[in-house]
């Protein structure tokens, strides 16, 4: 999920009572929950490097354990250079269960990732294998509301509380982070039927004669009743769009045949660079395109895609595309994200 999510997420976890059990419990969830997200500093070594370590260590149960020691460590650090201070001199911080709470919260971290199309790698050292539920975008509005209001709402209620005299034995944050976090629970119960039906859907039809070999529905942003179907038969894929409430496969008639691409060995060469094995270790449904250099340049420059994040009617390629550029002897000259300049667009 994108960052905001992870803080408010964080933030509600706090605001749920666990800020009653020890000083500086809601900073330093708040904090851990988005933590795994601090691999963005790979950028600076490149794209292709970042990508290849993205919600790879920070994102599995060993690197948490380290990840809440450092967001703990920061914690006390601001604490004691602001003269360790705390709100309640009855609650003072309780350091070993600060890093169980951080550890927590970055376990919230990979269930929220999980439950998006991109994956994580949460046993990383011991498995590389990607793992991914495919119920919720990466950006879902419906989470960010239910997490704002939780945080929101109560503050404002306690505000008119206090013009009209009320007492509460109860922070009046507490049921309102609490039911923000069980709407959240109960919207990915809701999109993971949707995703089932769906599925079922997929995987009852034949596709030009020829039955599935495996298929996948994975969501947008804006609804949890369309979804984007990817296909893989033996001799090409298929992708379409899905109502789940149907459910129907393709209404709108947009199904698009992707024949798979023959290997040759400038396929195979691209394979084997580098962003090659990255690229086809992270995705589900990878599909390759060659094509010469632009005049002037003797060589060819290989593209790939992941169908789950292409969908049908918008040829314009995925920001998570990649391509590798080889000379005439096959030799990798180049390897990137994105598209190359000199390749035309589908």
């Amino acid at each position: 999920m994108e960052p905001l999510t992870h803080f408010l997420f964080g933030a509600c976890l706090g605001r749920a009572g666990l800020n009653r059990k020890t000083a500086l419990a809601t900073a330093t969830v708040t904090l851990a929950a988005e933590a795994p997200d601090l691999d963005v500093l790979s950028e600076f070594k490149g794209r292709v490097f970042a990508f290849a370590h993205h919600r790879g260590f920070t994102h599995s149960f060993l690197g948490i354990a380290i990840v809440s020691a450092v967001v703990v460590s920061f914690v006390y650090a601001i604490w004691r250079i602001r003269g360790r201070r705390i709100k309640n001199p009855n609650l003072p911080p309780r350091w070993g269960l600060l890093f169980a709470l951080a550890y927590l919260a970055g376990l919230t971290h990979i269930l929220l990732d999980y439950t998006n199309n991109y994956g994580v790698r949460p046993f990383w050292p011991f498995s590389e294998k990607w793992h991914s539920w495919d119920i919720v975008f990466i950006f879902d509005p419906v989470i960010l509301i239910l997490l704002l209001s939780g945080l929101v709402l109560p503050t404002l209620f306690s505000f008119i509380d206090r013009e009209i005299g009320v007492r509460r034995k109860v922070p009046p944050g507490r049921w309102g982070a609490t039911l923000a976090l069980l709407g959240v629970v109960a919207l990915w119960g809701v999109r993971n039927y949707e995703h089932q039906r769906a599925m079922n859907a997929l995987e009852a039809r034949t596709y030009e004669t020829s039955d599935p070999l495996r298929a996948s529905a994975f969501p947008l942003w804006w609804t949890p009743f369309r979804w984007v179907g990817v296909v893989e038969t033996r001799n090409f894929y298929a992708t379409m769009m899905v109502d789940s409430i149907t459910p129907e496969v393709d209404p709108g008639g947009e199904m698009q045949i992707i024949y798979k691409p023959e290997e040759t060995p400038v396929t195979l060469a691209a394979k084997h660079s580098y962003l090659g094995r990255v690229y086809l270790d992270w995705a589900k449904y990878p599909i390759t395109e060659t094509e010469p250099l632009a005049s002037g340049e003797q060589g060819y420059v290989v593209r790939f895609k992941d169908l789950r994040f292409q969908q049908p009617g918008r040829p314009k390629p995925s920001v998570l595309s990649a391509y590798v550029k080889l000379d005439r002897n096959l030799k990798v000259v180049e390897e990137n994200m994105g598209t190359p300049k000199s390749a035309p667009l589908d």
